[in-house]
């Protein structure tokens, strides 16, 4: 992907699509009220830009989000541009240290101390020097999780709006959650706004009446989210290598901006053997992180739920190195690797780890749709989790899902109803259980699927998070 770069910023550039596709999905009445939401916005920002600023431009769950509000808010008829920040690989071992904190586990063990302010500081001074002779005097400055914190008094200075945005949290705060938010806070104060996915993530020494809650949400219409036929899917997912057998069809989806592309690029896979089409698979899609947990997730399968049924697993995440963000990445996907070669063969045969292609983000998302499609049951089983859109993409898909009750998972999975949760995400004998029942109970996987379609529908597609946007952005520049 080419961005317009200077030394320390880049300018990610993103097509407009128009809002106008949620007439497809929509009801009248909503779709009226999107529409109306819309025009005012356009109304109150008119002149303004909106400026996006986040650690990277694929591999996470903002990323995506933002490659598609931002699409539409420029369909809108709305100034809305993406910047993406550079640092030093010091710098992101900081704030990967601060985004596991703030989650309240200790991450890799490291301080947060003055040096770390230094590093911090220095690199975003840079980036906030680049930042000052792009904005201009009324503009919206929408600055997303830890990573841009330090930004906050430099764009004040520049007579713009400041948002901060943190999209990861904790349920209870703990020490280590204590010392981030110490960490964060010598940096927030003057944002006009802070938002959060949840209300409980809101840190108590913000001022109250600057907190925002707006979950995220999923794009129903993006390479990721829209619909696929079965022989679609098997055509993917064979061309990638993650399932056996010769495709029927030719590999293609649709780009957001209308156009065709080819599935071409195959995953990087360890496995003995692809799984065959005709497979019952169970599916973890993530980035590779000790909080997500994929040691567990395969260990619990191979020793509780592979006995009992003939399913495989497939645990799917990013190209390392794709993440510019995420520093951990080769390594926990080492470890990963490390104990599936520990499993026994027959064991190991059955389970799979995907490195999915990052060259083109949109083939990406495809064969993640793809994927997530073809499973029968879908698995989040986080440690730690800020909102987890990765299920709400199986949830919008009628895929039964079981999942950590932590962080916003809980908000989207109504427990027996839309999908699993479990209290206890280090019980591997209880997540097994769960799956396993999805596996053999399938009548009720069906009906949980159906239910978690219609659940997403409602509340976490992005008509919804574009119309919050809209009303606060207008509310603070009154």
């Amino acid at each position: 992907m080419q961005t317009a770069a200077l030394p320390h910023v880049s300018l990610v550039p993103v097509s407009p699509v128009s809002p106008g596709h949620f007439r497809q999905i929509l009801d009248p009445d909503r779709y009226r009220e999107f529409s109306a939401a819309i025009v005012r916005a356009r109304e109150k920002l008119d002149g303004r830009v909106i400026w996006n600023v986040n650690s990277t431009a694929g591999g996470g769950g903002v990323a995506e989000m933002l490659r598609s509000v931002i699409a539409y808010v420029s369909g809108a008829g709305i100034d809305a541009r993406w910047v993406v920040i550079q640092g030093r690989p010091e710098f992101f071992e900081v704030t990967k240290r601060i985004h596991n904190q703030v989650q309240g586990f200790e991450g890799d063990g490291g301080d947060l101390g003055e040096a770390e302010h230094g590093e911090y500081a220095r690199a975003l001074a840079l980036v906030g020097q680049e930042l000052a002779t792009m904005v201009r005097p009324g503009d919206i400055v929408l600055l997303h999780d830890p990573q841009t914190a330090g930004l906050v008094s430099e764009l004040q200075q520049r007579n713009v709006t400041v948002v901060w945005r943190c999209h990861v949290g904790a349920d209870a705060i703990n020490a280590r959650a204590e010392t981030a938010w110490k960490f964060l806070m010598r940096y927030l104060p003057g944002a006009q706004a802070y938002i959060f996915s949840r209300a409980t993530y809101a840190w108590k020494d913000l001022p109250r009446e600057r907190i925002v809650v707006i979950p995220p949400s999923i794009d129903p219409f993006s390479p990721k989210n829209n619909a696929m036929t079965r022989e679609m899917a098997a055509a993917i997912l064979i061309n990638a290598g993650l399932i056996s057998g010769f495709a029927a069809a030719t590999p293609y989806y649709v780009r957001p901006s209308g156009t065709i592309g080819l599935v071409s690029r195959r995953a990087e896979v360890f496995q003995l053997a692809p799984p065959a089409p005709a497979t019952r698979l169970v599916v973890q899609v993530s980035r590779w992180d000790r909080l997500k947990d994929p040691i567990g997730v395969m260990e619990g399968f191979a020793n509780f739920v592979a006995p009992d049924t003939p399913a495989h697993l497939l645990i799917a995440g990013p190209t390392v190195g794709a993440v510019a963000d995420d520093p951990e990445g080769a390594e926990v996907l080492n470890e990963a690797r490390v104990a599936w070669e520990r499993l026994p063969e027959a064991a190991r045969r059955r389970v799979h780890l995907a490195c999915l292609p990052m060259q083109d983000l949109d083939e990406n998302a495809a064969i993640v749709n793809a994927l997530q499609r073809w499973s029968e049951v879908i698995v989040q089983k986080s440690l730690a989790e800020g909102f987890g859109l990765t299920v709400s993409e199986a949830m919008w898909k009628a895929r039964p899902v079981v999942a950590s009750r932590i962080g916003g998972i809980q908000d989207q999975v109504e427990h027996e109803k839309s999908g699993i949760l479990l209290d206890d995400p280090t019980d591997l004998q209880g997540y097994a259980a769960a799956v396993t029942r999805l596996l053999t109970q399938r009548a009720t996987a069906q009906e949980m699927g159906q239910a978690a379609m219609r659940r997403v529908s409602e509340n976490f597609l992005t008509d919804r998070h574009l119309k919050q946007y809209g009303e606060l952005f207008a509310r603070l520049v009154e």
